[in-house]
């Protein structure tokens, strides 16, 4: 990003090659403006990359999650009773991690964290147009940040 006083006396800017011209009222929020525009490309530049990395890493056997995953998963297989009010609600996916799909296709079940009074940070997201018959299913042990999805 680089200054230049063009156009008479009306201040301008590049922002990655592009020029961005202020007038009027806007000449004293330039250093502001000139910031904040800096600050927009590169988070648009960064928001590529995050779409662009795995969003599932790996595969994990059920019998090897915790033993309180493994009681959420058999949960929701046989349709509750499940811990938590929240359970089964509609996963929006807005982490953009799992495959995509139409809104409504992942449901999230809370697995119980020992020593946590909250819902913790461990999750089942499954996917499928019946909560009872998934055909999928993923464990987060770190509230969506990352997914592995669960082999029976």
């Amino acid at each position: 990003m680089s200054f230049t006083a063009r156009f008479g006396n009306i201040g301008a800017f590049n922002v990655q090659g592009f020029p961005v011209v202020l007038m009027g009222r806007l000449q004293p929020w330039r250093p502001l403006l000139r910031w904040g525009a800096g600050i927009g490309v590169a988070g648009l530049l960064a928001a590529g990359s995050v779409h662009a990395r795995e969003a599932v890493d790996g595969s994990v056997p059920l019998a090897r999650l915790p033993e309180q995953a493994q009681a959420v998963h058999r949960a929701i297989l046989s349709g509750g009773p499940f811990a938590y009010p929240k359970d089964g609600i509609v996963f929006g996916n807005r982490e953009h991690l799992l495959p995509r799909r139409s809104r409504g296709y992942y449901r999230e079940y809370t697995v119980a964290t020992p020593g946590t009074r909250d819902r913790g940070a461990r999750r089942i997201v499954c996917g499928g147009s019946q909560p009872t018959t998934p055909d999928t299913c993923f464990y987060s042990d770190d509230h969506y940040n990352s997914f592995k999805r669960i082999k029976p």
